[in-house]
């Protein structure tokens, strides 16, 4: 007999040999996903290896094969490269490839179906002898001399409820019940109407010919897309997609947020109608089996989702698309593997000789800098799609206005103006405020302190409909609220500060009554299908402004859209990280190209403390070169990324001395084991110094290549094996 040997979904540490049975021998090979007995219970594994012969003698048996196919070659090969590339068992690596609904957690839903068991003569005459004796039976039978296939159960029965009547019929075979598969997709509610490749600008045509060539000629090359806000990038992804269809290879779509899918996923059904499977963590476990079976199986040749989808099992892939490849939300900061889907795509892309697009009107510096370095291939989209304009940007100095307002004003008198304006032409506007809720904290007059969570170290948050404050870490809630400080005790009122969206949407609702709003953060988007509903509502013209968080800056489409205002900019610049500048770079261009995308012009309102601050006056211009430049000499004289590469290392517990002391001693061991070009920094407590009641700390690992502090690291995990130590390689922030 063959065995297997099998790398288990528990931390066992090395690969575990199996006997391979009779039944599966010629059926397993290396990726197979198998179920295997392990200390009196099942668990779920990966065949790493297929051999002969093993240094024990008594071995177990596999129990089944969960999957068929297995995992290719190429995603066994980039788990092994991410167990590496970011230190990680490659247990853990293999349970971020295959979902949980594929380890055995989810299986194929079944319908009991209702069909013909004897000709239609036969059954005429049955339904005559029955009719008087049964006439249930009779009325059942009608049904199926009227339709010409058969039926669900459930439909069957909501017609007429009666199952021994029909149990009867199936015993006296004229009627037969069978179980039949039934497919749960995301996309049935999907609604759409057939479009056609639209003719291209040059520079479009342009871009598409370099991804052509590298899919035709089957050659792994990297493009970065770099087009402004509204320049059709999108449409030139549908026709490089369109190649890839006629040449017989598959496509991967990522997107960074769950709604931005129900948007793109609208424009692409009616491209590509059924031929698109999604995945992201929305779906159902049911859902998420059917689509990644539909992927494996080769009967979707499209795959569109969030950061997981990378990992799907594409046959032949040819293509692979990063949309808005800047974005933070394809960083995974809070487990292990720390990846990041952007460059595991890449990588994956390397693997499987596949075209990679990384498209973004403001590429992060380190995509930017390596088509400096030719790595990637560029090409640039200076131009709107449709002859549309870039909107008119205005930077209002929110000093001038609350000097007039004598006091705080949430909204300038431009932006108000602006607004009214919109609303009487019957525009749509957008106002975005990357804070949820009413206010951001509830705090003491006297001693100053704020109301924060019990288990984190973090200001609660004030939700008006709800009357509670909220932890927006671990979700806590407080209510009633307190009525003096939890801290001082004094007796003097609490007070209120700050601003959140929700407040946004109620203060416009007292300035303009008429006016129909509808919001888009995390509190209006908790259940499944919500971002769905929200946009639809927005699309069609039943909400004239659209309030949210960063949500609404990624990528989304509205035509009608012609006012965008940003009422507090600079917020994110205090943040003492530093990528500080290059989001709140991103986040002010990305929101700004909301505006006037459809044949209307459009117009941009920024409100700013630090009207001449560098950062925002590139992005007010759209002049992403320009805070390239400046960005990146700051970046060269504190050798930050891309001028070096970091490591970050995390530790936490419920004992603070402890949790501190502990990352203090691997510091210590680490400092003789690196290379003396390599800097790392001291100890000191995360951005956020408590979670759920963990205090946290951190260092950094700074030096010219990453390979050799993975090495030094991958080294000491397998000799100390520190479990509890977090390692996040090329962190997306230095701050939290």
């Amino acid at each position: 007999m063959s065995i297997a040997s099998v790398i288990l979904d528990v931390a066992v540490g090395k690969p575990l040999d199996y006997l391979i049975p009779g039944e599966l021998q010629g059926h397993i090979f290396k990726g197979s996903l198998v179920r295997v007995p392990l200390r009196g219970q099942i668990k779920y594994g990966a065949v790493v290896e297929v051999k002969e012969t093993s240094a024990f003698s008594s071995l177990k048996t596999i129990i089944d094969l969960v999957q068929d196919p297995p995992l290719s070659e190429e995603l066994m090969a980039l788990s092994l490269w991410m167990s590496e590339y970011y230190c990680t068992p490659l247990e853990r690596v293999l349970k971020t490839i295959v979902p949980s609904s594929i380890r055995g957690k989810a299986q194929v839903k079944e319908q009991l179906y209702v069909s013909r068991g004897k000709t239609l003569e036969e059954l005429t005459t049955a339904c005559a002898q029955l009719r008087l004796k049964t006439p249930t039976q009779a009325a059942i039978l009608d049904l199926f001399l009227q339709t010409p296939k058969g039926m669900w159960l459930a439909d069957l029965l909501k017609k007429i409820d009666s199952r021994s009547s029909l149990k009867s019929l199936v015993k006296k075979g004229l009627l037969k019940l069978d179980k039949l598969a039934i497919e749960r997709s995301p996309l049935s509610d999907a609604e759409f109407f057939p479009t056609k490749p639209k003719n291209l600008t040059p520079e479009q045509a342009e871009a598409l010919k370099k991804i052509n060539a590298s899919l035709t000629e089957q050659r792994f090359e990297t493009h970065l897309l770099w087009g402004i806000t509204g320049s059709g990038k999108t449409e030139v992804y549908m026709q490089a997609i369109d190649h890839a269809l006629k040449l017989g290879v598959g496509s991967i779509l990522l997107v960074p947020e769950i709604s931005l899918t129900s948007q793109t996923i609208e424009r692409f059904k009616s491209r590509f109608t059924d031929r698109i499977a999604i995945l992201h963590c929305r779906l159902s476990q049911g859902e998420r089996f059917d689509e990644w079976n539909k992927i494996a199986k080769g009967e979707a040749r499209i795959v569109i989702g969030a950061r997981s989808s990378i990992f799907s099992p594409v046959k032949n892939l040819g293509l692979i698309i990063v949309d808005e490849e800047h974005d933070l939300s394809y960083k995974q900061t809070d487990l292990m593997p720390s990846y990041n889907a952007r460059d595991v795509a890449v990588m994956r892309g390397s693997l499987a000789k596949a075209a990679v697009v990384l498209g973004s009107a403001t590429p992060s510096l380190e995509t930017y800098y390596n088509t400096e370095r030719s790595k990637y291939t560029l090409s640039i989209l200076k131009s709107r799609a449709l002859k549309a304009e870039l909107p008119e940007v205005f930077v209002i100095d929110m000093r001038h206005e609350w000097e007039k307002a004598k006091g705080f004003t949430l909204f300038s008198e431009h932006l108000l103006s602006a607004i009214e304006k919109n609303w009487k032409r019957g525009e749509q506007t957008i106002l975005f405020l990357n804070r949820r809720g009413y206010h951001t904290s509830l705090c003491c007059p006297s001693c100053g302190e704020a109301v924060k969570c019990s288990d984190c170290d973090l200001a609660m948050t004030y939700h008006y409909k709800e009357d509670h404050l909220a932890c927006h870490l671990c979700g806590f809630i407080q209510s009633p609220l307190p009525t003096n400080c939890p801290r001082c005790h004094a007796s003097a009122p609490m007070k209120f500060k700050g601003v959140g969206t929700e407040q946004v949407e109620r203060a416009l609702h007292a300035i303009f009554p008429e006016i129909i709003t509808t919001r888009l953060d995390r509190d209006t988007t908790k259940t499944k299908g919500s971002h769905q509903k929200i946009f639809k509502e927005f699309k069609t013209g039943k909400a004239d402004v659209l309030i949210g968080t960063q949500m609404v800056a990624k990528g989304l489409h509205f035509p009608e859209v012609t006012l965008v205002g940003v009422l507090n900019c600079d917020s994110s610049l205090s943040i003492p990280d530093f990528r500080a500048s290059e989001i709140t770079f991103q986040l002010i261009t990305q929101v700004a190209g909301r505006s006037g995308r459809g044949v209307l012009n459009g117009k941009v309102i920024l409100q700013t403390l630090i009207p001449d601050n560098s950062t925002i006056l590139h992005a007010s211009n759209q002049d992403y070169q320009g805070f390239y430049a400046e960005e990146m000499e700051v970046r060269k004289l504190f050798a930050y990324p891309p001028f070096s590469q970091m490591v970050k290392i995390r530790h936490s517990g419920e004992d603070e001395d402890r949790a501190k002391r502990e990352l203090d001693e691997l510091r210590q061991q680490l400092v003789s084991l690196m290379p003396s070009q390599y800097e790392l920094t001291p100890v000191f407590p995360s951005g956020h110094a408590k979670i759920k009641n963990q205090y946290r700390f951190q260092f950094f690992i700074r030096g010219p290549s990453i390979k050799i502090i993975t090495k030094i690291l991958r080294q000491y995990l397998i000799d100390h094996q520190p479990s509890r130590f977090f390692i996040d390689v090329s962190p997306s922030s230095t701050f939290f």
